[in-house]
């Protein structure tokens, strides 16, 4: 394949990774939050060992349907398929989520014993990690792994680096089915996390399709920044839910303030603690967003030259998203949590994946506006 597909499978299968290892280890560190990190700490071994496995289950089978998704992306508007090239990025894929995975985890542990040890809120910091480092991780360990494979003279060692990744699924079956917890997800944990992979899938084409206009390639830079800041606080706001609901409510009964008719003045006008960090989250974000604008206007990348109504347009859309997506956390962790599902378990995989959604076609339609209105610096493609 030419240079420029090879590139563009790289970077949907990247971006896949990393928005399906934040949909995997976000849920998995809520879940510790909620049923408390020091429970874990003193957890019998046979405990550890099946929660671990049903981890690493997922995150190799996840890993290779990315790979599936960056092939059969890549391939049908190309409409050429080549063995070599779909096999390197299976081997990569799989391979960085096994070793990603088993990182992000222990990174996890500590986190959330730290932050009980040192009196902070787990819910505060426990998914803007698990999100920042899930990315950073990934794609560090993916460039590495992808960068080494294609390197190596002998093609079938990509094969056979799968192939031994994949043979390891039925013992983290059977190491994961010894613990009733792990038991249950891994036959009911898939939903959330498949579903997540197809809205990421769309947030993909869009992101490709507006890449693909030269006039409109400054996206690119952009793009990491507004959803991962809208991903960090929605998912910030439903571990808060979802911790309020377990130390207050039992499964299938919402508070009193809950039932009824959503409406979008529940999530944000209230006393409740809930409705503060609703408001808080919502104002981190402007100045979250002004920082990293510097921060991308002093690296000279993309749209470097920063117009009032650039910024007006890049900060309107950043509003609209995290306003959308904190009412929707309200909404769908109460609905879930009223149908005796496990927000932790279902919720963040979806806030995450639509996080991305909303954050790239939002944006995507302010440079189109842009564009058309005539705010058009030469370097918006750089």
């Amino acid at each position: 394949l030419p240079e420029q597909v090879r590139r563009q499978k790289s970077e949907h299968m990247a971006r896949s990774a990393a928005g399906f290892k934040c949909s995997l280890h976000q849920p998995s560190g809520d879940r510790r939050v909620t049923r408390q990190a020091c429970e874990l700490a003193v957890a019998s071994l046979v405990d550890k060992q099946s929660l671990s496995a049903l981890a690493q289950f997922q995150s190799t089978v996840v890993g290779f349907l990315a790979a599936l998704a960056a092939v059969i992306l890549g391939w049908i508007p190309e409409g050429k398929f080549q063995v070599d090239h779909a096999v390197l990025l299976c081997s990569s894929s799989v391979a960085t989520a096994f070793i990603a995975s088993l990182l992000q985890g222990i990174i996890m542990v500590g986190v959330i014993v730290g932050s009980k040890k040192t009196g902070i809120n787990p819910d505060n910091v426990a998914t803007p990690i698990a999100a920042s480092f899930g990315d950073l991780i990934t794609l560090a360990i993916l460039a590495w792994i992808s960068q080494g494979l294609y390197n190596l003279p002998y093609p079938y060692i990509s094969s056979l680096v799968c192939a031994f990744f994949l043979a390891l699924t039925p013992l983290w079956i059977i190491i994961s089915s010894k613990h009733p917890a792990s038991r249950t997800l891994l036959y009911s944990g898939w939903e959330p996390v498949i579903t997540a992979m197809i809205i990421s899938s769309i947030g993909g084409l869009i992101l490709d399709k507006t890449v693909s206009d030269p006039n409109l390639a400054g996206i690119v830079v952009y793009t990491p920044v507004i959803n991962g800041i809208g991903g960090n606080l929605v998912a910030i706001q439903s571990s808060r839910f979802s911790t309020h609901l377990h130390f207050h409510c039992i499964p299938g009964e919402v508070p009193e303030e809950a039932k009824g008719c959503y409406y979008p003045c529940r999530t944000f006008c209230g006393s409740g603690a809930n409705h503060r960090s609703a408001q808080v989250l919502l104002l981190l974000v402007v100045p979250g967003h002004l920082i990293f604008l510097y921060t991308i206007h002093l690296m000279k990348s993309g749209h470097t030259t920063l117009t009032p109504i650039f910024m007006a347009v890049y900060l309107t859309a950043a509003l609209l998203q995290v306003f959308a997506l904190l009412c929707i956390a309200d909404w769908m962790v109460h609905c879930m949590w009223k149908n005796s599902k496990d927000p932790d378990s279902f919720s963040i995989p979806y806030l995450t994946a639509l996080g991305d959604l909303l954050g790239t076609a939002m944006l995507a339609l302010g440079f189109h506006f842009l564009w058309l209105i005539g705010d058009q610096d030469s370097d918006v493609g750089d």
